[in-house]
């Protein structure tokens, strides 16, 4: 069965900050998107990658990291657009009509595990749509004007995550709707998936899938990278 993947990493990481997108910038002696990608070669459910990156970089990406750490998975890279919604889109749309299922995974989690992205992919071949996720630990408000209204019941909730992985015909028909909806925007491929009436199963994370934003996030990679602790 093809699965492909998409690693978007097509963001020019405005809250990160620096003249280099947060993507390329080094930890623990590679691209960070290095990193992301590693998990991905490694994960036997994954048949091909496509990544993902701003116009600017695409040849950085080549001679910078698919050539130097071999890659070969990599069959294509893409340009991003001025949104992470029209860079899977366009991922999407470099994919051979004969793919089966897609994951669709944020450059800056490099610290996935191989053992979930295999988990989430054999999820999503059941039941069409899965991802991702973890169960909320923190005590969850809803505030209206800084005042507390009411506490959620955090039983019942998770922060989603990436790999997301979707039947393809599924996922790139709802992308191709959603284009026509410019005052439409999400903020993940699943939220997508949901407003289409289709269920999303939810897979846990058995590792530290952080997604690096801040200066500190990539402290608290590197630390788990150098300890090996991300499997």
């Amino acid at each position: 069965m093809s699965v492909y993947t998409i690693i978007v990493a097509g963001g020019n990481s405005v809250r990160y900050g620096g003249d280099v997108p947060k993507q390329f910038q080094e930890i623990c002696g590679r691209p960070m998107l290095a990193w992301t990608i590693e998990k991905f070669q490694k994960a036997d459910s994954i048949d091909n990658i496509i990544v993902v990156a701003p116009e600017d970089y695409l040849i950085y990406v080549s001679e910078n990291i698919v050539d130097p750490f071999g890659f070969e998975k990599i069959t294509k890279i893409v340009a991003g657009g001025k949104t992470r919604q029209e860079s899977v889109f366009n991922g999407l749309k470099a994919l051979p009509i004969s793919t089966k299922f897609v994951a669709i995974h944020d450059g800056a989690r490099p610290l996935v595990k191989a053992d979930d992205i295999n988990r989430v992919v054999e999820i999503a071949e059941k039941e069409n749509a899965a991802i991702l996720a973890t169960p909320v630990a923190d005590t969850v408000k809803k505030v209206i004007d800084g005042f507390i209204i009411t506490t959620v019941n955090r039983e019942q909730l998770f922060c989603a995550q990436t790999p997301q992985v979707f039947q393809y015909d599924l996922i790139m028909e709802a992308h191709k709707e959603l284009a026509m909806k410019e005052e439409l925007k999400l903020t993940d491929d699943a939220q997508l998936i949901e407003s289409r009436g289709f269920k999303v199963k939810i897979v846990e994370s058995t590792g530290i899938n952080l997604k690096i934003t801040t200066r500190q996030d990539m402290q608290v990679a590197e630390a788990i990278l150098r300890k090996g602790l991300n499997g």
